[in-house]
Formats: C-alpha cells, sequence, structure tokens
C-alpha cells in the first residue's frame, strides 16, 4: 500500500549506492565520443611536427555513390508574379499616307468627279433631244436670218466636247480659221496684183478657186471629223 502522505519515501538498500554513470555502456559511449585536447590537434604553423596523416576513405564511402542532386523546383506561378506582357495598341487603317500617295489619289478624285460631270451633262443632253424630238439645231456657220442660206452644221465645243479637251479642240478650230484667213489674203493679194499687171489675172482666177474650194473642205475633210472624234470621246 502507498505510504501515508507526508511521509518521505525510502529507497531499497541495494539502491543507495547505485552510480547511473558507471554503467559499462555509459563508460563506452563516452569513450567513443570524447573529444581530442586541443594540443594533440594538428597545427600547419608548427615545424617541429610533421604533415598530417594522409586520408583514407572509408570502404563504404567509396563504394556508395552520391545521389544525383536534384534542380530546385520553381516556385509556384501566382498572379503576382505572372510576368506581364506590354500590348501596344494596333492601327488598322490609320497610317498616314505618303505625299506622293496623297498626290495620286487627290488626282484620281479629280478625274473621277470631271468624268461624273461629264456622264451626267450628256444624260441631261440626251434627255433634252428625246424631249425635243431628237434634233439638234444647226448653228454654223453663222450667217444671218435675212441670208437664203441656213446653216449646215451643229458647234459648241462648250455643249459636246468634254472639259479636259476643250482646249485641244479650240486650237485645232483657231487654225482652220487661220488657213481660212490665209486664202483670203491670198485673194486680195492676188486682186491687188492684177489691178497693176492685167496678166496676172490666172493667179486671181486661182485666188477665188483655193478660197471657195479649201475652205469648206478642209472644214468638212480635216476639223470636223477631229471635232466628232473628241465630242465622242
Amino acid at each position: 500500500p502507498p505510504p501515508p502522505p507526508g511521509t518521505a519515501m525510502s529507497r531499497p538498500p541495494h539502491c543507495a549506492d547505485d552510480n547511473p554513470f558507471e554503467d559499462p555502456a555509459v563508460i563506452e559511449h563516452t569513450a567513443e565520443h570524447q573529444q581530442p585536447d586541443l594540443g594533440q590537434l594538428y597545427n600547419p604553423f608548427e615545424a617541429t611536427r610533421g604533415p598530417p596523416p594522409p586520408y583514407h576513405p572509408t570502404p563504404a564511402a567509396m563504394t556508395t555513390p552520391l545521389p544525383p542532386e536534384r534542380p530546385p523546383a520553381p516556385p509556384p506561378c501566382t498572379a503576382a508574379t505572372q510576368p506581364t506582357v506590354a500590348t501596344q495598341p494596333r492601327n488598322y487603317g490609320t497610317q498616314k499616307p505618303t505625299p506622293g500617295l496623297t498626290a495620286d489619289l487627290q488626282r484620281q478624285q479629280e478625274e473621277l468627279e470631271r468624268k461624273a460631270a461629264e456622264l451626267d451633262r450628256k444624260e441631261r443632253e440626251l434627255q433634252n433631244a428625246a424631249i425635243g424630238g431628237g434634233a439638234t439645231v444647226n448653228n454654223w456657220p453663222p450667217l444671218p436670218s435675212f441670208c437664203p442660206v441656213k446653216a449646215c452644221f451643229h458647234h459648241d465645243i462648250k455643249g459636246d466636247i468634254p472639259h479636259d479637251l476643250q482646249k485641244t479642240v479650240t486650237v485645232m478650230y483657231y487654225l482652220w480659221m487661220m488657213s481660212a484667213g490665209v486664202l483670203f489674203f491670198n485673194l486680195l493679194g492676188s486682186l491687188a496684183w492684177f489691178t497693176v499687171n492685167v496678166d496676172m489675172g490666172t493667179h486671181f482666177g486661182l485666188s477665188i478657186l483655193w478660197l471657195l474650194l479649201f475652205t469648206p473642205c478642209s472644214f468638212i475633210c480635216w476639223y470636223r471629223p477631229v471635232y466628232k472624234a473628241f465630242r465622242s470621246d
């Protein structure tokens, strides 16, 4: 039975002199792991002592290979550590055109607008011709109203010729008028010469023939085909 409270526990007589440090197992373990004296350690700066003993690896250290080193695992990629790629806004069709390209586009736009205006004008002319029965008024040569001979051709450069070709047709018309004027002045010169010298009657007759023949023929066979070609574009 347990001793009453307040009384000290008495040890058995065979345990009174036991020393736990005198156990053979404890003494052997202490001798194996006892640190050497500091004076017995090797000091390389002492010349009195010889070199340290060579190293002899144990068989276990020679035969057992070291395990391969594993590369460190990459840290988990979180939203905070993910690299952010800077995205630049892309422009589609907003690049500034070059000056040469702008000039070409502007010229093409002007040509399209001019052709559209010409088509509109021709459409109105066709509509007016359809309303008026399809007949055009002849206004050339410009003769007075009391003259029994009426105009034979319709001549209207501003109304029939495209705008970009009107200058060319006008120059051709002036050239024809100049040729007709040269024939007329040739007639006047031949007349003056005939009045001075009666023998020059042949030249005066030929000048009349050239004026009456070459003036209408040059208009019908040269200027009129040019006018029709430019009118039909």
